[in-house]
């Protein structure tokens, strides 16, 4: 499928716009590709030239950028050795050209495009950026060392370390945001696993009509504008109703190729989003990105309906605490592990009790829906375990039930196993299960055995839901209108091609849907059968002890497992160890069956000491494999005959390498922090609070024990820090004339 060239685009291909190689910049800056060879001759340069630097582009081209006058080709050449570092990230500069009279001053932006050379962006400071409307710093952040500047940051800052929720932060971030920059309306859009975004919080002004909880279909944000915000998280239009001022030559002279732009400050933007605002009536607009995890979780989008621009300054403020707030999302969204854990440990503990006094956990587990049904929000489980199937709450019929774990089981398994299946609308995937809908509209099963179709399910019945849509959602609707008028007559114009006419509230009521589940609910789910999963191998280790005669269908199961297990007889010799724990041993693989169990592990006296103490209790603690040095948690029980003789002990073991990297991680984190702090300024407001709200991120996400990827989510926080101390740096440096 070909990709519409820039301005080419129609509803049907929109996804696929080159919008990166616009060709056109906004009027209220200039755009020079320099060549990185001595004298920094001007490749290319946008037609406005002569309104904002005094000479014409077709002048510029070929000459040295000293042409300009003033201290331009100074500040650029003074920066190249701190642009080597930064790959394509845009790096701020302040200069002036010509001379006397002539004298002009500006801010912008130096970087590195894709193809080679240098783009150099140009926004005049001296005669307001030409626009009405346009905006300063309203915290008066001329100069960030001033204490009113610094002082407002900080507590920006503060303020989203403080929020406990998504609610609460996002609240914060709009409110901030709008009192920071001064647009009629600030609103975090935040988007759902299927691209669609919703209206999250927004602070406006009293006149306007709120636009909270609206939705917005996925369509409304093509794939490649959504692959930019990661690149360039921060985008500002001035005046939806600019004139572009093209590029001159229109292709680079060095490769023929259009200028990649995907970088660019002043970049024009698609006609097709020009007419989406303009049907919206916003003027100016600044975007800036939420980003989890290297996914674009949101955007920061604030309107105004009359022309507006941000100083640069201010444009690199809203930048930091865009990324101060992503930290915190992060750290939000995962501290639900914390909880989580706490609420599995509780109920493996009574499934555990329940299966030494009764023989059987899975009664108890369903005597306890409170537990098992309200955590999750849901109305109804089922547990499908060996040949049965028992049920709590409003559930199908068992020969239903059976029909709905068969499809379940059929489903791909993705990259990662533990993770649980999950659907707020079974009829609409497999349509024979559409009779469901009452009891299991929504389903959510976590596996409980790699070989059989065992699982505990969730269920939710549908729910009836009136969802409010800014505009008709239904893109197929919109091409038929637009093809039904132009069919009596000439092709219309493209720029009345309108993306979304009306944005008058359409709301639809939705059917065959549950309510979805949530983040916090999945992880919730994964807990709960990651502790069934574990209790199952214990249950499954002592019947392969007491009942030879089922000892090869219990031994597929315990072989399967995930979790690595030993078995030894009552003199500590290996008589079982599964493929799990071969792994643990690396190259050296399963050990042989006879094997005195102490030579499996380094410090062979502690595991002795532990074999004798077993007889008389259970022991939990810490060893390491010997060979390739693996450290594992050990639970181990000593098994009794009938006769109170002991038949042999088991131990199931849990890999420790994942926790201790996750250590390394936070260890690393701290000591990268510390070491900012002693770098930094001392008494430092700014500085503190983003290594604070740093710390505390890394707390919150440290402490989610058994939360998948901690570690990476660590790293991942100690590189935003990085990152956010790198940005005020550079704000330091560049409000102070740096």
């Amino acid at each position: 499928m070909e990709s519409p060239a820039f301005g080419q685009a129609t509803l049907s291909n929109c996804e696929r716009e080159l919008i990166h190689l616009a060709g056109s910049v906004q009027p209220h800056g200039v755009l020079l590709l320099l060549q990185a060879t001595a004298g920094l001759p001007v490749l290319q340069a946008s037609q406005n030239t002569a309104a904002l630097l005094g000479l014409e582009a077709e002048a510029l081209l070929g000459q040295p950028l000293s042409a300009l006058g003033g201290d331009v080709a100074e500040a650029v050449s003074s920066r190249l050795p701190q642009l080597a570092g930064l790959g394509e990230e845009p790096l701020p500069l302040r200069c002036h050209s010509g001379q006397g009279r002539e004298r002009r001053y500006f801010e912008g932006t130096l970087h590195q495009p894709p193809g080679g050379g240098l783009v150099l962006e140009l926004e005049p400071t001296d005669r307001g950026v030409g626009l009405a409307g346009s905006s300063g710093a309203p915290i008066g952040l001329t100069d960030l060392h001033s204490a009113h500047g610094a002082r407002s940051i900080a507590a920006a800052v503060q303020r989203f370390s403080a929020a406990g929720t998504l609610n609460g932060l996002c609240e914060a971030v709009v409110q901030v945001l709008r009192e920071l920059t001064g647009y009629d309306r600030v609103m975090v859009y935040r988007f759902d696993p299927d691209g669609h975004g919703e209206i999250f919080a927004e602070a406006k002004a009293p006149a306007l009509e709120p636009l909270l909880g609206h939705h917005y279909p996925a369509t409304d944000i093509p794939q490649r504008a959504r692959e930019l915000y990661l690149r360039m998280r921060l985008r500002v239009l001035a005046d939806v109703h600019y004139e572009p001022a093209p590029l001159v030559p229109p292709l680079r002279p060095d490769s023929g190729e259009p200028l990649d732009m995907s970088m660019c400050h002043l970049r024009s933007m698609s006609p097709l989003h020009l007419q989406y605002l303009k049907n919206m009536g916003v003027t100016g607009t600044l975007v800036a990105a939420l980003v989890r995890e290297g996914r674009l979780w949101g955007l920061i989008a604030a309107h105004h309906y009359q022309p507006r621009h941000l100083r640069l300054a201010l444009r690199q403020v809203v930048e930091l605490l865009a990324e101060v707030a992503s930290t915190r999302i992060a750290a939000i969204e995962n501290y639900a592990h914390v909880q989580v854990a706490l609420m599995v440990q509780r109920l493996e503990q009574r499934l555990i009790e329940a299966t030494s006094t009764e023989g059987d956990w899975r009664q108890a587990l369903l005597r306890s829906p409170q537990t098992l049904l309200q955590a999750l929000e849901a109305t109804g489980a089922a547990l499908f375990h060996g040949d049965e199937v028992l049920t709590t709450g409003e559930v199908p019929s068992t020969r239903e039930l059976r029909a709905l774990c068969e499809w379940v089981h059929a489903q791909p398994v993705g990259a990662d196993e533990g993770a649980p299946f999950s659907c707020t609308s079974v009829g609409r995937l497999h349509p024979p299960l559409a009779g469901l809908a009452a009891t299991a509209c929504g389903v959510m099963a976590v596996r409980l055995s790699l070989q059989r179709p065992e699982y505990l399910m969730w269920f939710r019945p549908e729910q009836l839901q009136t969802v409010k849509w800014a505009g008709n959602p239904d893109k197929a609707a919109l091409l038929a209108g637009e093809a039904a008028e132009g069919a009596d007559g000439p092709p219309q114009d493209p720029l009345q091609l309108s993306p979304r006419r009306s944005f008058a509230t359409w709301s639809e009521i939705v059917r065959g849907s549950a309510r979805p589940w949530t983040l916090a609910e999945r992880s919730m789910a994964r807990a709960i059968g990651t502790a069934l999963v574990d209790i199952i191998v214990q249950v499954n280790a002592v019947r392969l002890l007491i009942a030879e005669h089922q000892l090869a269908q219990i031994r597929a199961t315990v072989h399967a497992t995930r979790e690595p297990v030993l078995m030894t007889d009552a003199a500590g010799r290996l008589i079982f160890a599964n493929q799990a724990f071969g792994a643990l041993r690396g190259s050296a693989g399963l050990p042989a069956v006879g094997s005195a169990l102490t030579g499996l592990f380094e410090d062979p006296a502690r595991v002795q000491a532990v074999l004798a103490e077993l007889v008389h209790q259970a022991w939990r603690g810490d060893w390491v494999v010997a060979g390739p040095g693996t450290p594992v948690a050990v639970r181990a029980e000593a098994v009794p005959a009938r006769d109170n003789s002991l038949l042999g002990c088991i131990f199931v073991f849990d890999d420790l390498r994942a926790r201790r990297q996750t250590a390394r991680a936070r260890q690393r984190l701290e000591a990268s922090l510390m070491q900012a702090s002693s770098a930094g300024r001392p008494h430092d407001e700014v500085l503190g609070a983003i290594l604070g709200n740093a710390s505390l991120a890394a707390m919150d996400i440290a402490d989610a024990v058994g939360a998948p990827s901690v570690a990476p989510l660590l790293q991942e926080v100690e590189a935003s820090a990085q990152r956010a101390t790198q940005l005020y740096d550079r704000l330091r440096s560049f409000t102070a004339g740096g």
